[in-house]
């Protein structure tokens, strides 16, 4: 096996040249084809003096261009440092000089963030499109790429992901790491379904800068050369529209995907090619799997995992058996342990935190490594969970204090600490909500400063100004003051209580 995790490409092309590749509205391209845009990108990359180990960030949408430039960078030796597009220009200034990227690819839609953005003048900027004066073309890119010898352990992603508090941290991830994780995802076999085969449609809606649709979609899908249908942006109606026309077979989804289809009517028809139903990033309401799986006939299998993980953990798929309230069991080639507090195995039956092991784990985090696993390659993921009469995961808990919104991980303190910034605050403190159609949502409880009126809507037009719109409190309360433990830390137990 072919270290660089962007030979995929190179053996899909070889051995389905002509298959269809990628569609993207009137576009499709073969495998073939794909691998060509591949050369060209990193031949271009070459060409503006980036060297192996460059980073270089991504800030695309789901266009055939992201494949072409995220391959491309790795294929060259560079280290791909994929970034939200709805990111705000202070949000990249921060991530640019984490990072230390020495180039930038974006396009239309997020050309006004990078341009506004604080970053090095010496940083190339390459646009798909009109470039601006000083930036390069994506479109321009030609040439023949000399080849990059690559080890396993090479860096190959960057993920930024945010924890419990503090920024967000750039997971490193080798190609070792993400070749393993589409190996483990492969491996799964009946009384499973394969996650995916070379004779499937999948849909890729779910957003490439998101690890779930990077690694764990699109290089499964180019592992076996399968379709792959691009769409930009999640619209109930117009991705059931792209189901029908282009015969999708395989969904990778997330809850507010099936939230939102669970209303949609005429579904059973709707998803009458389709074989396989996939759900993680954030716990799916059991409810919704019942309604989809009533709807629809299919079963929703349901995983969980994690971008430390590239990202596979577990799945129902592994046992065959979408179960209401479980995330399955490990994948092919993934250890699991549940553990106390001292990371001694827990007591039979009860939670524990999960503990995790295998090839497809990160090298910890950027830029000193910190944080990675332990010395026996053990990393604990400070989820909670039991294991219930079959031996399948059931999630109990999470990290405290993480919101997911739709998703995407939100850490409080980011979000404090801009609040906090506003002069006529003198305290804050933000917590997670349950929300129908996200899963949870931000809410904030903030204490004016003395003698100072504020509202929640300065708040909310302050936060949307320097974060992207899914860290922004869709909540709002403006209180005397917050409450405090015996030591003096604000009591977010009592607010989150307060907030359901």
């Amino acid at each position: 096996m072919s270290a660089n995790l962007a030979d995929l490409v190179r053996d899909a092309a070889s051995t389905r040249p002509d298959h269809p590749a990628l569609t993207s509205g009137a576009r499709t391209l073969t495998w073939s084809q794909v691998d060509a845009a591949v050369d060209v990108a990193t031949a271009g990359f070459q060409g503006l003096g980036l060297k192996p180990g460059d980073r270089v960030a991504l800030v695309l949408g789901n266009v055939p261009e992201f494949v072409s430039a995220y391959f491309g960078a790795l294929r060259a030796g560079l280290v791909a440092v994929p970034m939200n597009t709805g990111s705000t220009s202070s949000e990249l200034t921060g991530l640019l000089g984490d990072c230390g990227a020495r180039a930038v690819v974006f396009d239309r839609g997020s050309a006004s963030a990078v341009r506004h953005s604080d970053a090095p003048a010496d940083m190339i900027r390459v646009v798909v499109g009109a470039p601006a004066p000083g930036e390069k073309a994506f479109g321009s890119f030609t040439g023949t790429p000399y080849p990059h010898q690559t080890q396993p352990e090479d860096l190959a992603l960057l993920m930024y992901t945010s924890g419990t508090s503090g920024r967000p941290k750039g997971a490193m991830l080798t190609h070792r790491a993400l070749r393993a994780s589409v190996e483990q995802v492969h491996n799964v076999v009946p009384p499973g379904q394969p996650a995916v085969t070379g004779d499937d449609v999948v849909l890729l809606v779910l957003p490439l800068f998101h690890i779930y649709a990077l690694n764990g979609t699109l290089a499964a899908a180019a592992r076996c050369a399968a379709t792959i249908v691009l769409v930009e942006r999640f619209d109930p109606a117009e991705c059931l529209a792209a189901v029908r026309t282009y015969g999708v077979t395989n969904i990778p989804g997330a809850p507010p995907m099936y939230i939102a289809w669970s209303t949609e009517p005429d579904l059973r028809q709707s998803f009458s090619t389709v074989r396989l139903l996939l759900t993680g990033a954030a716990p799916m309401p059991a409810a919704v799997l019942e309604q989809i799986t009533t709807a629809t006939g299919l079963p929703v299998f349901e995983g969980y995992g994690l971008t430390e993980a590239a990202p596979g953990v577990c799945s129902t798929l592994v046992g065959g058996v979408a179960k209401p309230g479980s995330v399955g069991r490990a994948l092919p080639g993934v250890e699991l342990r549940l553990v106390d507090e001292d990371g001694e195995a827990a007591e039979e039956g009860d939670p524990g935190e999960i503990a995790i092991k295998g090839p497809n784990l990160f090298s910890g985090y950027w830029p000193d490594a910190d944080g990675g696993p332990d010395p026996q390659g053990w990393y604990r993921t400070g989820d909670v969970a039991y294991e219930d009469d079959e031996g399948d995961l059931v999630l109990v808990d999470r990290r405290k204090e993480l919101v997911i919104v739709s998703g995407f991980n939100v850490y409080p303190r980011e979000v404090e600490d801009v609040i906090a910034a506003h002069p006529d605050v003198a305290a804050v403190a933000v917590v997670g909500v349950p929300h129908p159609y996200t899963g949870e949502a931000v809410k904030a409880f903030v204490v004016p400063a003395d003698g100072a009126s504020i509202t929640a809507e300065q708040i909310t037009a302050h936060v949307a100004a320097r974060l992207a719109r899914f860290k922004c409190p869709t909540i709002v309360v403006v209180v005397d003051e917050l409450p405090r433990t015996s030591t003096g830390k604000i009591a977010k137990g009592l607010l989150r209580e307060a907030g359901q």
